[in-house]
């Protein structure tokens, strides 16, 4: 029996308008759903609350034992996940198997959570017992965007659910069944009591009132920088804590010493996943001036090679921009970057929202597609002469999410690295990478820091309580 029922999305918990779910590769509609209001999200804050505290009591075996059974149907449901992914997000196959990987591992990860020593007995001055316990939040308010739905969502509903909290999810209205409704349908499945998790498919008007919400004290948002700014600014003025995971310009720096057909793998890799719809993309190939022009050539002919088409239907390396809008903005930094000088030398086209993966050689910090988030399949060449140099320019701009070093010599790379500011950092590797159990977030205009996996879960979800206990009432002097 499927998991997912396109007859029954047009919920009548929802008011908003129908929205077409659309493959991007064909312009089909794969089904209508209603999206949420601002008031819908009112309501389901109101559930969500009142629901909150009896699962935050359950005991912590009955609260992982779902997040376990939700794990293991990623893996029983993945042919029709799969399927969803493929279509409804423009994934290849391999991207997402990794996600319904990712999926599943996020989930036994958070299992084990929900058992950890939840806090410590503190010495006192006072003769009395001092400790720390964590205690959830209350209601979680999750945003996550449409690049990689699936494992964006469940990174932070997992561990939330797990800590004992309710969680509201607003996903991008484009991508609103493999990024909401399969969590939905999964964890109901589970067993998860009804009123803890809600699904508000929607747009800005549904998150600015996420985020709003005086029920909703923790709000983790996975978007842009711009609209990141835009969350914290809201969350702020109300004293909220949000986590932010943003944008990024990443760099790949290939040293002198590098194997160039590895180091060109990489590249690849790291520039054209997904087609470049992935905040970890490389953005910024910073190449030794020694390798430059052979790694341009090898880089181009890569990227000529690489088979784009619908992934539903056709074996391909590259699927679909997700849509005409991001379609737009990416070929139009394409074509201000060879305006201004840069040499477009693979790529540079499209046929409908298949975009050819794209290498540009020449650029220098006025290059649009060097200096920003392309957020597509571009990948933009510079050389460097010395150590100094690639330092100065990995750590240039506003970003500080990934960055990855190839060079034979391993010590040399990880003191490279200390010189550059970021969250992430990988070497002899591109800088798409993510894995449960590690931390995820970056500095500056990437984010607010490291928040996924284990202790940084932890943080995230729950308040530090400071409890004492004495025998007998305190005796003060007045």
């Amino acid at each position: 029996m499927p998991l997912l029922d396109p007859k029954t999305w047009q919920s009548v918990r929802l008011s908003g308008g129908e929205s077409d779910v659309v493959e991007p590769a064909t312009g089909e509609s794969l089904g209508r759903l209603t999206l949420a209001t601002a008031d819908d999200v009112g309501a389901a804050s109101r559930t969500a609350g009142a629901a909150q505290a009896a699962w935050a009591s359950t005991p912590h075996f009955l609260r992982a034992a779902v997040l376990r059974r939700a794990g293991d149907l990623f893996a029983a449901h993945a042919d029709e996940l799969r399927e969803w992914l493929v279509r409804e997000s423009g994934s290849i196959p391999g991207k997402a198997d990794f996600e319904l990987h990712v999926a599943a591992q996020e989930c036994y990860e958070a299992a084990a959570l929900a058992s950890r020593p939840a806090g410590q007995v503190l010495p006192s001055e006072a003769p009395r017992l001092s400790y720390t316990r964590r205690v959830p939040v209350g209601v979680v308010g999750v945003i996550a965007p449409f690049n990689a739905p699936l494992i964006l969502s469940i990174r932070s509903v997992a561990p939330a659910l797990a800590l004992g909290n309710s969680v509201l999810l607003k996903p991008d209205p484009r991508t609103a069944v493999c990024g909401g409704l399969a969590l939905a349908a999964v964890f109901a499945e589970a067993g998860l009591p009804e009123g803890l998790l809600h699904v508000l498919p929607g747009g800005a008007d549904a998150g600015q009132a996420l985020v709003a919400d005086p029920g909703v004290p923790v709000v983790s948002f996975t978007g842009s920088t711009a609209a990141g700014r835009a969350v914290g600014e809201a969350a702020g003025r109300q004293l909220k804590r949000v986590h932010l995971e943003l944008g990024g310009n990443s760099a790949l720096v290939v040293l002198a010493d590098a194997d160039l057909e590895g180091a060109v793998a990489q590249a690849s890799w790291g520039s054209f996943f997904h087609q470049g719809q992935i905040c970890m993309t490389t953005g910024r190939h910073l190449v030794h001036t020694s390798l430059y022009e052979e790694y341009v050539e090898r880089l181009a002919a890569k990227a000529k090679s690489l088979a784009v088409g619908d992934p539903y239907r056709e074996q391909v390396h590259l699927g679909p921009i997700i849509d005409r809008g991001q379609l737009a903005k990416i070929h139009g930094l394409v074509e201000a970057s060879t305006a201004a000088g840069a040499k477009l030398v693979a790529g540079g086209t499209h046929r409908d929202l298949f975009y050819r993966p794209t290498v540009l050689a020449g650029v220098d910090d006025e290059t649009p597609a060097y200096a920003e988030e392309v957020f597509g399949p571009v990948a933009p060449v510079r050389s460097f002469s010395t150590l100094d140099e690639a330092a100065a320019l990995a750590s240039a701009g506003p970003y500080g999410l990934s960055l990855g070093i190839v060079t034979r010599d391993t010590a040399l790379g990880l003191e490279l690295a200390d010189r550059i500011p970021t969250g992430i950092a990988h070497i002899n590797d591109q800088t798409v990478n993510d894995e449960a159990v590690a931390p995820f977030g970056g500095v500056a205009a990437s984010g607010t820091g490291a928040r996924f996996g284990g202790e940084a879960n932890l943080e995230a979800f729950t308040e530090l309580r400071w409890t004492t206990v004495r025998r007998e009432p305190a005796d003060h002097p007045f």
